[in-house]
């Protein structure tokens, strides 16, 4: 069994933001493989199918970015699951916007989900597709740029790192993570 948690915050006011780019990659990994989120557990909405002939559980914490490690470490504990298993997505301003880059460990580079399930799993080193926001214009806040919407401008850019992002989460079920990384890292 594989688990993928995406990254973001509840609520409709949130849900088309820069910071909520790993809430819309489940959504629409759950839409091509015809997934429901109908469970409500570990602090994440919860839905499970089979990706490529693969059991794989889309995660969805609920607690708001800043503590998404409180959902991944329930989940754990619950169904005893390994980390190794586990693929993290969610949205980085070092990337360039509609990039992605995958990585299997390292710091939390200032993003403070990252950094909550970094705390709460013990580790840095488990499997994550960074998806590219780009950062904001100097001068301009972090915490507020990250909670924008995207521009019109940037949404067929958006897509494409959707579609490419599932693509990368589809092959991975099948694939190592490194000949993953190999095959998506560009």
């Amino acid at each position: 069994m594989k688990w993928i948690v995406g990254l973001g915050n509840p609520g409709t006011q949130y849900a088309k933001t820069r910071h909520n780019v790993g809430f819309m990659a489940l959504d629409e990994l759950a839409s091509r493989h015809g997934i429901s989120f109908n469970q409500n557990k570990c602090k994440a909405i919860i839905g499970e199918g089979v990706i490529g002939g693969v059991k794989t559980v889309l995660i969805k914490p609920m607690t708001f970015m800043n503590l998404s490690g409180e959902s991944v470490r329930a989940y754990m504990d619950y169904y005893k699951v390994a980390l190794e298993d586990m693929i993290v997505v969610y949205d980085d301003l070092d990337t360039e916007m509609g990039k992605i880059r995958l990585r299997y460990q390292g710091s939390a580079g200032g993003h403070n989900g990252i950094k909550s399930i970094i705390q709460h799993a013990g580790t840095q080193s488990f499997n994550r597709v960074r998806m590219g926001i780009s950062r904001p214009e100097p001068g301009s806040p972090i915490v507020d740029y990250v909670l924008t919407s995207f521009s019109k401008k940037e949404s067929d850019r958006l897509k494409d790192m959707i579609d490419h992002t599932c693509d990368a989460l589809e092959f991975s079920l099948q694939h190592s993570f490194e000949q993953t990384m190999a095959k998506f890292n560009g």
